[in-house]
Protein backbone atom coordinates (compact mmCIF):
# COMPACT_ATOMS: atom_id res chain seq x y z
CA UNK A 1 0.00 0.00 0.00
CA UNK A 2 1.25 3.07 -0.91
CA UNK A 3 1.80 5.84 2.37
CA UNK A 4 1.57 9.72 1.51
CA UNK A 5 4.42 11.72 3.06
CA UNK A 6 5.39 11.40 6.69
CA UNK A 7 6.11 14.59 9.02
CA UNK A 8 9.84 13.38 9.17
CA UNK A 9 10.15 13.19 5.44
CA UNK A 10 8.54 16.41 4.67
CA UNK A 11 11.41 19.11 6.05
CA UNK A 12 13.83 17.00 3.24
CA UNK A 13 11.37 17.59 0.49
CA UNK A 14 11.18 21.27 1.44
CA UNK A 15 14.60 21.25 1.63
CA UNK A 16 15.63 20.23 -2.13
CA UNK A 17 12.53 22.60 -3.16
CA UNK A 18 14.59 25.84 -1.81
CA UNK A 19 17.61 24.91 -2.87
CA UNK A 20 16.18 23.89 -6.67
CA UNK A 21 13.73 27.45 -6.32
CA UNK A 22 16.81 29.42 -5.66
CA UNK A 23 19.27 28.01 -8.37
CA UNK A 24 16.55 28.48 -10.85
CA UNK A 25 16.29 32.62 -10.02
CA UNK A 26 20.13 32.79 -9.88
CA UNK A 27 20.62 31.01 -13.25
CA UNK A 28 17.69 33.39 -14.69
CA UNK A 29 19.66 36.48 -12.88
CA UNK A 30 22.60 35.55 -14.08
CA UNK A 31 21.62 34.72 -17.80
CA UNK A 32 19.29 38.09 -18.49
CA UNK A 33 19.86 40.37 -21.59
CA UNK A 34 20.20 42.93 -19.54
CA UNK A 35 22.73 41.72 -17.67
CA UNK A 36 25.34 42.38 -20.59
CA UNK A 37 28.39 44.26 -20.70
CA UNK A 38 28.23 48.04 -21.16
CA UNK A 39 29.57 48.95 -24.27
CA UNK A 40 31.89 51.88 -22.91
CA UNK A 41 33.16 49.40 -19.84
CA UNK A 42 34.44 47.41 -22.84
CA UNK A 43 36.10 50.55 -24.96
CA UNK A 44 37.15 51.77 -21.77
CA UNK A 45 39.06 48.45 -21.08
CA UNK A 46 41.03 48.29 -24.11
CA UNK A 47 41.75 51.55 -24.50
CA UNK A 48 43.59 51.24 -21.35
CA UNK A 49 41.45 54.28 -19.26
CA UNK A 50 42.50 55.10 -16.10
CA UNK A 51 39.19 56.51 -14.81
CA UNK A 52 36.41 55.67 -12.37
CA UNK A 53 35.47 52.03 -13.69
CA UNK A 54 31.67 50.92 -13.50
CA UNK A 55 30.59 48.68 -10.49
CA UNK A 56 30.72 45.02 -12.41
CA UNK A 57 27.56 43.62 -12.71
CA UNK A 58 26.47 40.31 -12.27
CA UNK A 59 26.76 39.34 -16.34
CA UNK A 60 30.32 40.84 -15.48
CA UNK A 61 31.14 38.63 -12.37
CA UNK A 62 29.98 35.39 -14.50
CA UNK A 63 32.33 36.11 -17.38
CA UNK A 64 35.56 36.55 -14.54
CA UNK A 65 34.60 32.88 -12.96
CA UNK A 66 33.90 30.94 -16.68
CA UNK A 67 37.55 32.86 -17.23
CA UNK A 68 38.95 30.99 -14.34
CA UNK A 69 37.31 27.93 -14.84
CA UNK A 70 37.94 27.64 -17.95
CA UNK A 71 41.69 27.92 -17.63
CA UNK A 72 41.57 24.58 -15.68
CA UNK A 73 42.08 21.30 -17.15
CA UNK A 74 38.32 20.10 -16.51
CA UNK A 75 37.35 23.87 -17.68
CA UNK A 76 39.32 23.33 -21.28
CA UNK A 77 37.77 19.73 -21.75
CA UNK A 78 34.09 21.37 -21.20
CA UNK A 79 34.60 24.00 -23.76
CA UNK A 80 36.36 22.07 -26.13
CA UNK A 81 32.74 19.71 -25.78
CA UNK A 82 30.52 22.84 -26.22
CA UNK A 83 32.55 23.71 -28.95
CA UNK A 84 32.18 20.13 -30.62
CA UNK A 85 28.33 20.23 -29.98
CA UNK A 86 28.20 23.82 -31.18
CA UNK A 87 26.43 24.70 -27.94
CA UNK A 88 26.13 28.71 -26.96
CA UNK A 89 27.07 28.31 -23.43
CA UNK A 90 30.10 29.26 -21.06
CA UNK A 91 31.81 26.80 -18.85
CA UNK A 92 30.60 28.56 -15.94
CA UNK A 93 26.75 28.22 -17.17
CA UNK A 94 27.05 25.19 -18.23
CA UNK A 95 28.65 24.04 -14.71
CA UNK A 96 25.48 25.77 -12.61
CA UNK A 97 22.83 23.99 -15.48
CA UNK A 98 24.87 20.90 -14.27
CA UNK A 99 24.37 21.79 -10.71
CA UNK A 100 20.75 22.31 -11.76
CA UNK A 101 20.23 18.88 -13.05
CA UNK A 102 22.02 17.14 -9.61
CA UNK A 103 19.54 18.62 -7.27
CA UNK A 104 17.12 17.99 -9.95
CA UNK A 105 17.54 14.05 -9.86
CA UNK A 106 18.62 13.96 -6.01
CA UNK A 107 14.86 15.59 -5.44
CA UNK A 108 13.57 12.93 -8.05
CA UNK A 109 15.57 10.02 -6.57
CA UNK A 110 14.02 11.06 -3.15
CA UNK A 111 10.11 11.16 -4.07
CA UNK A 112 11.04 7.58 -5.78
CA UNK A 113 12.58 5.96 -2.63
CA UNK A 114 10.12 7.50 -0.12
CA UNK A 115 9.61 3.71 1.61
CA UNK A 116 11.80 4.47 3.95
CA UNK A 117 15.22 6.78 4.88
CA UNK A 118 17.75 4.24 3.59
CA UNK A 119 15.68 4.22 0.23
CA UNK A 120 15.64 7.83 0.55
CA UNK A 121 19.29 8.41 0.90
CA UNK A 122 20.58 5.90 -1.42
CA UNK A 123 18.06 6.98 -4.57
CA UNK A 124 18.39 10.81 -3.92
CA UNK A 125 22.36 10.28 -3.99
CA UNK A 126 22.20 8.11 -7.57
CA UNK A 127 19.53 10.14 -8.81
CA UNK A 128 21.91 13.22 -7.91
CA UNK A 129 24.88 11.30 -9.48
CA UNK A 130 22.92 9.92 -12.95
CA UNK A 131 21.48 14.04 -13.59
CA UNK A 132 24.36 15.63 -12.91
CA UNK A 133 25.89 13.49 -16.40
CA UNK A 134 22.88 14.66 -18.63
CA UNK A 135 24.60 17.50 -19.89
CA UNK A 136 27.52 15.72 -20.76
CA UNK A 137 25.10 13.11 -22.33
CA UNK A 138 23.36 15.54 -24.25
CA UNK A 139 26.75 17.08 -25.68
CA UNK A 140 27.89 13.95 -26.38
CA UNK A 141 24.99 13.14 -28.44
CA UNK A 142 25.46 16.41 -30.20
CA UNK A 143 28.66 15.82 -31.08
CA UNK A 144 28.67 12.27 -32.48
CA UNK A 145 25.65 13.99 -34.74
CA UNK A 146 27.96 17.04 -35.91
CA UNK A 147 30.74 14.61 -36.54
CA UNK A 148 28.30 12.62 -38.11
CA UNK A 149 26.72 15.13 -40.78
CA UNK A 150 30.42 16.69 -41.19
CA UNK A 151 31.89 12.81 -42.58
CA UNK A 152 29.45 12.56 -44.42
CA UNK A 153 29.42 15.77 -46.18
CA UNK A 154 33.04 15.45 -46.77
CA UNK A 155 33.42 13.14 -49.51
CA UNK A 156 31.35 15.56 -51.94
CA UNK A 157 33.57 19.13 -50.18
CA UNK A 158 36.34 17.37 -51.06
CA UNK A 159 35.00 16.81 -54.77
CA UNK A 160 33.99 20.29 -54.76
CA UNK A 161 37.67 21.62 -53.34
CA UNK A 162 39.18 19.93 -55.84
CA UNK A 163 36.92 21.36 -58.98
CA UNK A 164 38.11 24.69 -57.57
CA UNK A 165 41.28 24.29 -57.45
CA UNK A 166 41.40 22.94 -61.28
CA UNK A 167 39.51 26.22 -62.12
CA UNK A 168 41.78 28.46 -60.69
CA UNK A 169 41.24 29.24 -57.15
CA UNK A 170 43.76 29.20 -54.47
CA UNK A 171 43.56 26.93 -51.33
CA UNK A 172 42.27 29.83 -49.06
CA UNK A 173 39.44 30.92 -51.70
CA UNK A 174 38.63 27.54 -52.04
CA UNK A 175 38.16 26.80 -48.09
CA UNK A 176 35.93 30.21 -48.43
CA UNK A 177 33.80 28.86 -51.13
CA UNK A 178 33.25 26.24 -48.98
CA UNK A 179 32.32 28.19 -46.02
CA UNK A 180 29.90 30.51 -47.85
CA UNK A 181 28.30 27.54 -50.52
CA UNK A 182 28.06 24.22 -48.47
CA UNK A 183 25.62 23.00 -45.72
CA UNK A 184 26.01 23.47 -42.45
CA UNK A 185 27.77 22.12 -40.20
CA UNK A 186 30.32 21.92 -43.16
CA UNK A 187 30.06 25.82 -43.68
CA UNK A 188 30.19 27.12 -39.95
CA UNK A 189 33.60 24.87 -39.31
CA UNK A 190 35.24 26.31 -42.79
CA UNK A 191 33.48 29.65 -42.30
CA UNK A 192 36.09 29.31 -39.08
CA UNK A 193 39.14 28.12 -40.90
CA UNK A 194 38.60 31.00 -42.87
CA UNK A 195 38.85 33.51 -40.46
CA UNK A 196 41.52 32.27 -37.94
CA UNK A 197 43.94 32.38 -41.46
CA UNK A 198 41.66 36.06 -41.40
CA UNK A 199 43.27 36.73 -37.81
CA UNK A 200 46.52 35.95 -38.56
CA UNK A 201 47.09 32.34 -37.57
CA UNK A 202 48.83 30.04 -40.01
CA UNK A 203 47.00 27.51 -42.65
CA UNK A 204 48.23 24.74 -40.42
CA UNK A 205 47.35 25.57 -36.97
CA UNK A 206 43.99 26.76 -38.80
CA UNK A 207 43.36 23.07 -39.95
CA UNK A 208 44.47 21.70 -36.84
CA UNK A 209 42.02 23.32 -34.58
CA UNK A 210 39.51 22.37 -37.14
CA UNK A 211 41.04 18.39 -36.33
CA UNK A 212 40.10 19.11 -32.74
CA UNK A 213 36.57 20.36 -32.81
CA UNK A 214 35.49 17.67 -35.34
CA UNK A 215 37.72 14.85 -34.32
CA UNK A 216 37.22 12.30 -37.85
CA UNK A 217 39.93 10.05 -39.33
CA UNK A 218 38.81 11.02 -42.96
CA UNK A 219 39.43 14.63 -41.72
CA UNK A 220 42.62 14.12 -40.74
CA UNK A 221 43.82 12.32 -44.24
CA UNK A 222 42.38 15.30 -45.98
CA UNK A 223 44.22 17.62 -43.35
CA UNK A 224 47.92 15.38 -43.89
CA UNK A 225 47.71 15.43 -47.35
CA UNK A 226 46.83 19.02 -48.02
CA UNK A 227 50.05 19.84 -45.10
CA UNK A 228 52.26 17.34 -47.31
CA UNK A 229 51.47 19.66 -50.46
CA UNK A 230 52.22 22.78 -48.92
CA UNK A 231 55.94 21.21 -47.70
CA UNK A 232 56.83 19.29 -50.67
CA UNK A 233 55.02 20.88 -53.74
CA UNK A 234 51.99 17.91 -56.18
CA UNK A 235 49.24 17.87 -57.96
CA UNK A 236 46.26 18.94 -54.89
CA UNK A 237 43.46 18.37 -57.08
CA UNK A 238 44.42 15.07 -58.18
CA UNK A 239 45.09 14.20 -54.34
CA UNK A 240 41.85 15.36 -53.45
CA UNK A 241 40.13 13.37 -56.01
CA UNK A 242 41.57 10.02 -54.60
CA UNK A 243 40.83 11.11 -50.99
CA UNK A 244 37.33 12.05 -51.86
CA UNK A 245 36.56 8.71 -53.16
CA UNK A 246 37.96 6.86 -50.26
CA UNK A 247 36.48 8.91 -47.99
CA UNK A 248 33.00 8.35 -50.13
CA UNK A 249 33.16 4.54 -49.80
CA UNK A 250 34.40 4.82 -46.53
CA UNK A 251 30.97 6.56 -45.77
CA UNK A 252 29.11 3.90 -48.00
CA UNK A 253 30.22 1.28 -45.91
CA UNK A 254 29.88 2.46 -42.33
CA UNK A 255 26.09 3.10 -43.77
CA UNK A 256 26.32 -0.63 -44.27
CA UNK A 257 27.61 -1.68 -41.05
CA UNK A 258 25.22 0.81 -39.23
CA UNK A 259 21.96 -0.77 -40.90
CA UNK A 260 23.45 -4.84 -39.97
CA UNK A 261 24.27 -3.55 -36.58
CA UNK A 262 20.95 -2.03 -35.59
CA UNK A 263 19.47 -4.87 -33.83
CA UNK A 264 22.03 -5.19 -31.55
CA UNK A 265 21.93 -1.40 -30.63
CA UNK A 266 17.93 -1.55 -30.31
CA UNK A 267 18.93 -4.99 -27.88
CA UNK A 268 21.70 -2.94 -25.47
CA UNK A 269 19.05 -0.03 -24.93
CA UNK A 270 16.12 -2.17 -24.53
CA UNK A 271 18.04 -5.26 -22.06
CA UNK A 272 19.92 -1.98 -20.20
CA UNK A 273 16.56 0.21 -19.80
CA UNK A 274 14.12 -2.37 -19.15
CA UNK A 275 15.42 -2.93 -15.53
CA UNK A 276 15.91 0.00 -14.76
CA UNK A 277 12.62 1.75 -15.88
CA UNK A 278 10.58 -0.84 -14.69
CA UNK A 279 12.32 -0.68 -10.94
CA UNK A 280 11.37 3.15 -11.24
CA UNK A 281 7.90 2.88 -11.77
CA UNK A 282 7.10 -0.01 -9.26
CA UNK A 283 9.14 2.38 -6.87
CA UNK A 284 6.52 5.29 -7.59
CA UNK A 285 3.86 2.94 -7.76
CA UNK A 286 4.09 1.17 -4.41
CA UNK A 287 7.26 1.75 -2.77
CA UNK A 288 6.68 -0.59 0.14
CA UNK A 289 7.38 -3.32 -2.75
CA UNK A 290 10.81 -1.96 -3.08
CA UNK A 291 11.66 -1.18 0.47
CA UNK A 292 12.83 -4.83 0.96
CA UNK A 293 15.97 -3.68 -1.42
CA UNK A 294 16.94 -1.18 0.27
CA UNK A 295 16.89 -2.65 4.00
CA UNK A 296 19.96 -3.59 5.52
CA UNK A 297 20.17 -7.28 7.41
CA UNK A 298 18.93 -9.01 4.10
CA UNK A 299 19.48 -12.78 3.82
CA UNK A 300 22.82 -13.89 2.04
CA UNK A 301 20.68 -15.80 -0.80
CA UNK A 302 18.81 -12.36 -1.17
CA UNK A 303 22.37 -10.37 -1.89
CA UNK A 304 21.87 -11.05 -5.90
CA UNK A 305 18.91 -8.44 -5.95
CA UNK A 306 20.77 -5.48 -4.44
CA UNK A 307 20.88 -2.53 -6.26
CA UNK A 308 24.54 -2.06 -6.68
CA UNK A 309 24.88 -6.02 -7.91
CA UNK A 310 21.84 -5.37 -10.41
CA UNK A 311 23.34 -2.27 -11.71
CA UNK A 312 27.02 -3.43 -12.38
CA UNK A 313 25.63 -6.53 -14.21
CA UNK A 314 23.55 -4.20 -16.55
CA UNK A 315 26.15 -1.98 -16.84
CA UNK A 316 28.79 -5.14 -17.89
CA UNK A 317 26.41 -6.48 -20.35
CA UNK A 318 25.70 -3.13 -21.98
CA UNK A 319 29.28 -2.34 -22.68
CA UNK A 320 29.85 -6.00 -23.69
CA UNK A 321 27.07 -5.93 -26.73
CA UNK A 322 28.33 -2.71 -27.98
CA UNK A 323 31.76 -3.83 -28.09
CA UNK A 324 30.17 -6.76 -29.78
CA UNK A 325 28.87 -4.41 -32.73
CA UNK A 326 31.23 -2.08 -32.63
CA UNK A 327 33.36 -2.27 -36.05
CA UNK A 328 35.67 -0.64 -37.70
CA UNK A 329 36.18 0.33 -40.67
Amino acid sequence: MDRMLSPEMLPIFLAFGGLLLLLIVVLVWQLRGQGGQDVSARLSEFAGSSGPQPAANPRQALERIDRVVAQSKRGGNIQRDLARADVKLTVAEFIIIKILCALIGAGFGVFVGRASPAAMFASGLAGAVVFSFLPNLYLTIQARRRVKAFNNQLGDTITMMANALRGGYSFLQTLDMVAKEAPAPMSSEFRRVVQEVGLGRSTEDALQNLLRRMPSDDLELLITAVNIQMEVGGNLAQILDTIGHTIRERVRIKGEIQTLTAQGRISAWVITGLPVGLAIFISMVNPGYMAPIFTLGMPPEAWCCLPVTAGVMIVIGYFAIMKIIDIDV
